[in-house]
């Protein structure tokens, strides 16, 4: 296969454009241009053309969308031993896939037909030995890999021994892959990569039935052995039972719980008797403490009241004292309250005058700002009328946020459906030949040499000198209505909006956004005129407007009045300072006349109290001997209530020693008739259990199943010698083609060391058996790991091994096109010159494509220059 051209549309950066590279001829091909040109575009493009589905949606066909949207579409032209094709594929929206013949113009297959195609021809994809050879920007994949490579090692396994031919020995070759292969799989029937047993696998379904087995044998031994222990726990509940229920002992646990109820009766009607009793005693108590409290107080009130007759006296002489000294200090206030006050009218007076006087000033400071506001606010005003007016008229043309938008989603969704039903509708087509003697007409209308034109339900062509041929499609309907739905929703929106079509839509909307845009700049200046808003403004000019003209001609020297003011300051001053020399006299009798007052109002009170507790005085003396007397009778009551009630507790019985005692027999009678009862469930539940599971032969089940077990642990031991006999043959084998590897890279060598013969002296590599790529190169003497070689030494190796495995894909008869994208980042000039040597010498009977960045230094390789030039599919 060979790439005669490359043309994409709106892929990446080419958002909305086309551009092609055409002119690809054998040999070297060279693609030059600055960064940001498009070249590494154009490699992914090629790339996913020929590796990715058009119905894939991954990560690699994503990359591929501009940032705008769209779906992108890749084209090629190629060549091969079959003819010339061209290969066009779109993702996303309208994704397809078609091959063209290019020789005849017909569509050679599409859809997966077309995947189809494109997959023999790189025999696998990625994963295939085309894919082998397209060499990415800064891959070099000789380094490390991960295991996601696996895929490519065995490409190279098997390109080797393709290359290679049969070899005669068994440790080489397709005989040893052959022989291994058979191997491994008689080992993947039995074991996982790892060494687990395979799901499904007659390993696995053996260690099942053992386990299974196993488990059954523990479940019937558990089973066995519960029957075991059921029949030893029935014979212990029986005898238990036949000891608890005898009539005699029933008896007796019955009248111990009658003669503990007689004797809990008894001690219970005594604690009642005694309650009594010391509830009397607990009364006499308290009426004797009454009597006494009462006397007591009598006595206290006699002494209290003597002494408060004494203080009382006292008392009023002060309160005498305290209302001279209050009338004196009233009358000195009063005069000092008059000065100050007439001070104070003079103060006031002038300082009103001085007020006007500053009124007035501000008056005419106001009357020249108010004239500045009204000229402010006429300007505001006519700015919000204007604002106002372009508002309505924007309400008018503004539309919905997304209506234009979904419109042009509508329009393209109806332009896809008129292009798929078209696409689905059945055609016609006639090749004439050279000597026809007529046209072939369709429905009356003549069919031009290969023109293609459509028919719905049937068409009749008419043949000249053969006759009429009926075409009927017979095929239904295959409309599902959307498209009527899309049309009909697109009606629906344009009348919402008020437009006839998506262009008068666009229009409204541009001429929305350039009045949205005036009414911006109208409110800015609204803003500046009215920063608070007009209602601030008019109640600014209102203001400014109610100053009294009346204090505008008011004439006075305010020096004067300031003077004037300023004495009758300090005249105030010195009334106030007199006035306040004479608060604290009048405060001091206050407080005195109060304390007094207060004091004698207590003592009143509290000889009122006492008077009220005594009683009138000659009756004090009689009422004390009679308080006496009615302590001495409580007395008396209250010793006779006491002997009453320690004679009632000497003689109790302990009802907590009876109740407990009641407690305890009721206890036994119930704890022993429960325990009878659990012992006949208990014996009734073994019962059954016991006569079930003789019923199943458990025993015997056991032992049936015991033998069972031991057939099936013997097909697991032979299983695991099986796995471990392929296990071993498997290593042996591995180990005998690793010690072949030389005979087994032979070829890959025979191809590559003419080409490091152009770039190294005396320089030989060792291939890693597992990844059949460099692991080590010798030189001087010396061996070096790949991983420790510079950058431009391994993009070296890189690209010749790349370039030996093309040649041998050549061989094969598969040849494919090497593709490399800025391969070469790290080589030195004078390398870099020799790996153009190493291009061109491979590039017999071999394409090579080249995109760079490096347009100085690929100047020397010469090669058939590309260039991309603009293209609209």
């Amino acid at each position: 296969m060979k790439i005669s051209a490359l043309r994409l549309f709106n892929v990446k950066r080419f958002a909305g454009r086309g551009v092609a590279i055409e002119g690809i001829d054998d040999g070297v091909n060279v693609l030059c241009a600055a960064n940001e040109f498009g070249k590494s575009t154009s490699f992914e493009a090629l790339h996913a053309l020929f590796f990715q589905p058009h119905s894939s949606a991954s990560g690699d066909v994503r990359t591929l969308r501009p940032y705008s949207g769209g779906s992108p579409l890749v084209q090629a032209d190629i060549a091969t031993g079959e003819g010339r094709f061209r290969i066009t594929k779109q993702y996303f929206v309208g994704r397809s896939a078609r091959v063209t013949d290019l020789a005849t113009g017909q569509l050679v297959a599409q859809a997966d037909e077309a995947e189809n195609f494109i997959a023999n021809l790189v025999k696998g994809g990625t994963a295939g030995p085309a894919g082998l050879l397209w060499v990415r920007q800064g891959v070099t994949a000789i380094e490390r890999r991960s295991k996601s490579d696996d895929g490519e090692r065995e490409v190279r396994r098997s390109l080797l021994e393709s290359v290679q031919g049969e070899v005669e020995e068994v440790t080489g070759g397709r005989r040893m892959t052959e022989i291994l292969s058979a191997t491994q799989q008689a080992l993947s029937e039995l074991v996982t990569a790892t060494g687990r047993p395979k799901a499904g696998g007659r390993y696995a379904s053996a260690l099942d039935e053992r386990d299974k087995l196993i488990a059954d044998e523990k479940e019937l031994s558990d089973e066995v052995a519960a029957l075991r222990e059921a029949l030893d726990q029935r014979a212990s509940a029986t005898k238990s039972l036949a000891e608890l229920d005898r009539a005699d002992d029933r008896q007796q646990r019955r009248k111990a719980v009658e003669a503990a109820q007689a004797a809990f009766d008894a001690a219970k009607s005594q604690r009642e008797k005694l309650r009594t009793a010391e509830a009397e005693l607990r009364l006499a108590l308290e009426r004797r403490g009454v009597a006494e409290k009462e006397l007591l107080a009598f006595r206290t009130a006699m002494e209290t009241a003597r002494e408060l007759r004494q203080e009382r006296l006292a008392a009023e002489d002060r309160r005498r004292r305290a209302v001279e000294n209050r009338r004196e200090a009233r009358e000195a206030i009063a005069k000092a309250t008059a000065e100050s006050e007439a001070a104070e009218a003079g103060e006031r007076e002038t300082r009103d005058l001085l007020a006007r006087l500053d009124a007035a000033l501000r008056a005419r400071e106001a009357f020249e700002r108010l004239a500045q506001l009204k000229d402010q606010l006429a300007s505001a005003e006519a700015t919000r009328e204007e604002l106002e007016r372009g508002e309505a008229e924007l309400s008018l043309l503004k539309l919905p946020s997304n209506a234009v938008d979904e419109l042009q989603d509508l329009e393209i969704e109806i332009a896809k459906l008129h292009a798929v039903e078209e696409a689905a509708r059945p055609s016609v087509a006639v090749d004439y030949q050279p000597d026809a003697i007529g046209l072939v007409t369709m429905n009356g209308d003549p069919l031009s040499d290969r023109q293609e034109r459509t028919y719905d339900g049937q068409a009749r062509l008419t043949i000249p000198g053969i006759g009429t041929v009926t075409l009927r499609s017979n095929r239904p309907s295959l409309s599902d209505g959307r498209l009527e739905r899309a049309q009909a929703e697109r009606r629906t929106l344009l009348s919402s909006m008020g437009v006839d079509d998506l262009a008068a839509a666009r229009k409204r909307q541009v001429e929305a956004q350039k009045m949205d845009a005036e009414l911006r700049e109208l409110r800015g200046r609204l803003s500046q005129l009215a920063p608070d808003g007009l209602t601030r403004l008019r109640e600014d000019v209102a203001a400014q407007s109610a100053v009294d003209s009346g204090d505008l001609e008011l004439k006075a020297d305010p020096a004067q009045v300031r003077a004037t003011l300023a004495e009758a300051g300090e005249r105030l001053k010195a009334a106030r300072l007199a006035l306040r020399e004479t608060e604290p006299l009048r405060g001091r009798a206050e407080e005195a006349f109060v304390a007094a007052e207060t004091k004698l109002a207590k003592l009143n009170a509290e000889q009122a109290q006492i008077d009220s507790i005594l009683g009138p005085e000659e009756e004090r003396a009689a009422r004390e001997q009679q308080l006496v007397k009615v302590r001495d009778d409580r007395e008396r009551s209250r010793a006779e209530a006491e002997t009453d009630a320690k004679k009632l507790s000497d003689t109790a019985t302990d009802l907590e020693s009876a109740e407990a005692a009641l407690k305890r027999a009721r206890s036994v009678e119930e704890a022993s008739e429960k325990e009878i009862h659990r012992l006949r469930e208990t014996i009734a539940g073994l019962n059954a259990g016991i006569r079930a599971r003789a019923d199943e032969a458990v025993e015997e089940r056991w032992r049936e199943s015991a033998d069972a077990r031991s057939a099936a642990t013997v097909r697991v031991a032979a299983f695991e010698k099986e796995i471990a006999i392929l296990q071993r043959l498997a290593s042996a084998l591995e180990k005998a083609r690793t010690e072949a590897r030389e005979l087994y890279l032979k070829p890959v060598m025979t191809e590559l060391k003419p080409l490091l013969g152009l770039l190294f002296d005396d320089v030989s590599i060792t291939f890693d058996d597992k990844s059949l790529l460099p692991q080590a190169i010798r030189r001087n003497g010396q061996e070096e790991e790949v991983d420790r070689l510079s950058g431009g030494m391994r993009e070296q190796l890189s690209v010749l091994t790349r370039l030996a495995f093309a040649r041998l894909l050549a061989r094969d008869g598969r040849p494919a096109p090497v593709i490399l994208d800025d391969a070469l980042v790290y080589s030195d000039d004078d390398r870099i010159e020799k790996m153009f040597d190493a291009l061109h010498r491979q590039s017999r009977e071999q394409q090579i494509i080249v995109f760079s960045c490096r347009q100085r230094a690929f100047q020397k390789l010469g090669g058939n220059i590309l260039q991309m030039t603009e293209w609209q599919p």
